[in-house]
């Protein structure tokens, strides 16, 4: 081997080191690169201390000094906790399990608020569930998830705000009382749907008889009606009917009336003689004398033609 051989594999060795350190650093200071993912957080810490949160987009950390402490979610969370046992007012001992919404608003303060935020939040849900649930019987605890939903609600969000988290929404998933409960309860709800059942069945034969007696009620009115309706055009047609037959008797006796002046008149015009006269005296005084006539005038003379006639005519006119 030659010197120059030995000069060129001296001076490799230092060119190689060189490219392996500079790919080493290269290598720490792309594995330093963080990208950040929409809707996280990440908690840097510096020297063991925290430094800061990185919110979403490219970031880049000090090798060896910095680190990446916690990834934390911004995203709201669901979170199931298993059924608790409770005790009411009444002393009814019921499981209820509990659904919580929450959300993670401050990242330092949920990194080191506490230890187990989730264990923290299950633990304060089932303690302030009981806290609640003991202020309550049976039936106010089955009818009143609104208001237990807001009362939780409002107690955890408080609770947990030191701990960066934001509770929105607190739900009663299922309320599991004993069986011995559940019996007597389903027994309550058939007796209460049977109640309901007479009452709707007596409330329907009530309507029932009332419609039929309104109905009878207005058939009788409607019959009255119409006998009164009856009773008056039978009324006008027989008012009607006098009417013509007066009217019709007082056509006669005019007609008559009228008969008996021509009569007269005819008499005067022709200028009967005595013995015409005579007779129809006679005849006159002998109609007069049937009884009819309410007054009678006899003339003292009764050979007088003229005294009788004009006792004739005055005797008509009297039974006029």
């Amino acid at each position: 081997m030659t010197f120059s051989t030995l000069l060129a594999a001296g001076s490799a060795g230092p060119i190689i080191f060189v490219i392996i350190l500079v790919a080493i650093v290269v290598a720490i200071l792309i594995a330093n690169i963080k990208i950040v993912p929409q809707a996280t957080a990440q908690v840097i810490e510096r020297l063991g201390s925290y430094e800061k949160t990185w919110s979403t987009g490219v970031h880049f950390k000090i090798p060896f000094i910095e680190r990446v402490a916690m990834k934390i979610t911004l995203m709201e969370q669901v979170v199931d906790f298993p059924p608790q046992p409770v005790i009411t007012k009444d002393n009814v001992r019921m499981q209820i399990d509990t659904v919580v919404f929450y959300q993670i608003t401050d990242c330092k303060l949920y990194s080191y608020g506490v230890t187990n935020p989730l264990m923290a939040i299950e633990n304060l849900t089932a303690t302030t569930l009981r806290n609640i649930i003991g202020e309550l019987d049976l039936d106010q605890t089955l009818t009143s998830r609104d208001i237990i939903n807001t009362k939780m609600r409002s107690i955890l969000d408080e609770a947990t705000d030191p701990w960066g988290i934001k509770v929105n929404r607190v739900e009663l998933k299922n309320i599991i009382p004993p069986k011995e409960i559940q019996d007597a309860m389903e027994k309550q709800m058939k007796a209460e749907r049977e109640r309901r059942e007479l009452i709707l069945k007596a409330e329907g034969e009530k309507n029932s008889t009332i419609l039929i007696a309104e109905g009878n009620k207005q058939q009788l009115i409607l019959a009255a009606e119409a006998e009164k309706e009856s009773a008056i055009l039978r009324a006008e047609a027989v008012r009607v009917a006098k009417i013509k037959e007066a009217e019709g008797e007082a056509e006669a006796i005019l007609r008559i009336q009228e008969a008996t002046a021509k009569g007269i008149e005819m008499i005067n015009n022709s200028k009967p003689s005595d013995a015409v006269l005579t007779i129809k005296s006679l005849e006159a005084f002998e109609r007069a004398a049937d009884g009819k006539a309410t007054k009678i005038i006899i003339p003292s003379n009764i050979q007088g033609v003229a005294g009788l006639a004009s006792a004739v005519v005055e005797s008509v006119k009297e039974e006029k």
